[in-house]
């Protein structure tokens, strides 16, 4: 939800209320009952009074339900401490007001009451800051629901849009072309092998196009994936040593979004040099108790502009789907230094 839209629900709570304030006096003005401020010659001593009995354990108790309690115990679904937690700050709102009473009055109606009276002045103010706070959490709630509906809705969308240009980029005419001519000159070399690198480019596009439907697979799968493309490229250079693969630690039972690495290696290929003399192109993957750790290097020539493209997909698409899928829990780090272009990125675990 907008920033001003949120704003807006609650400057017109806040309206409603004083309005509501305000009908309930003229309603004992109309019924002839004595109201505080027949009491005192000054309209601004009766305002001062209504704020503090009536505004300030509002305002009180409705932020620190809104801003701290929601949070803390509610999104963690601890409802027992939230009540406990309720009730306390409840009654230091109470508290707050009735020390509110205490300064503008300059504590005459402090003294002037008994302990008994003090105390239901207390649990009054008290009971009207729960009240507010129970408000509270039902309008951060709300914003809340609405604010994961609408990242649900662009998140599809996004993933969407991605997977188009995903499909659209990898089964290119180019790679598809490429592939199969390298293949079509090993069948004649070694038909066994050409037969091997046929399998995989298949695994590819099935992949490709039927298993990145979902929202996660196993990262074991995307590993796989991303092993056999890396294969595809290295049958055109003749040089098993130009891409540099490594993988440290246990992917088991762990889930990722389909095709996040893939736009970095695909990007690296395609600008790498010197891929047929040594090793071009350095990937990595670490993986630890906090998450997943990558990192993809390549090699490039001044005299071949650097295309920031990702083949057709945008850096601002891919930053856009990791922080639709990541919030708060990746960091993207994009640049290049002595004629080595490298990516990033680290995926932590919730």
């Amino acid at each position: 939800m907008k920033r001003t839209i949120v704003i807006a629900l609650h400057i017109g709570y806040w309206i409603l209320y004083l309005a509501l304030l305000a009908l309930f006096i003229l309603f004992l003005e109309a019924g002839g009952i004595k109201t505080i401020s027949q009491g005192h010659k000054h309209m601004m001593g009766f305002l001062k009074l209504l704020t503090m009995m009536t505004i300030l354990p509002a305002i009180a108790g409705f932020y620190i339900f809104y801003g701290f309690l929601f949070d803390k115990y509610l999104s963690n679904k601890k409802i027992a401490l939230l009540c406990i937690a309720g009730l306390i700050f409840a009654m230091l709102s109470g508290m707050l007001g009735l020390a509110g009473l205490a300064v503008v009055t300059n504590g005459k109606m402090i003294m002037n009451n008994q302990w008994r009276e003090m105390l239901y002045i207390i649990l009054f103010m008290s009971l009207l800051s729960l009240v507010h706070g129970v408000i509270a959490l039902v309008m951060k709630g709300f914003i809340k629901w609405y604010g994961d509906i609408k990242i649900k809705e662009d998140l599809r969308q996004k993933n969407f849009e991605t997977e188009l240009a995903l499909v659209k980029s990898q089964l290119s005419p180019h790679f598809l072309f490429n592939t199969i001519n390298n293949i079509d000159v090993l069948i004649q070399k070694d038909p066994q092998k050409a037969s091997e690198y046929l399998i995989k480019l298949s695994d590819i596009m099935r992949f490709m196009l039927y298993e990145t439907k979902v929202e996660l697979i196993p990262l074991q799968q995307e590993l796989v994936y991303i092993g056999k493309y890396i294969d595809l490229q290295k049958i055109r250079t003749n040089n098993p040593e130009c891409i540099q693969y490594i993988i440290k630690g246990e992917p088991a039972n762990r889930f990722i979004a389909p095709m996040v690495f893939i736009p970095f290696i695909e990007n690296a290929c395609k600008h790498a040099v010197h891929m047929k003399t040594g090793t071009s192109i350095f990937i990595r993957l670490y993986i630890d108790e906090k998450g997943l750790h990558f990192s993809c290097e390549n090699q490039f020539s001044d005299n071949k502009p650097l295309a920031d493209d990702y083949s057709g997909i945008g850096n601002e698409l891919i930053r856009k789907r990791l922080g639709l899928l990541y919030k708060h829990r990746h960091t993207l780090v994009i640049g290049k230094e002595d004629k080595t272009y490298r990516v990033q990125l680290s995926i932590f675990n919730e």
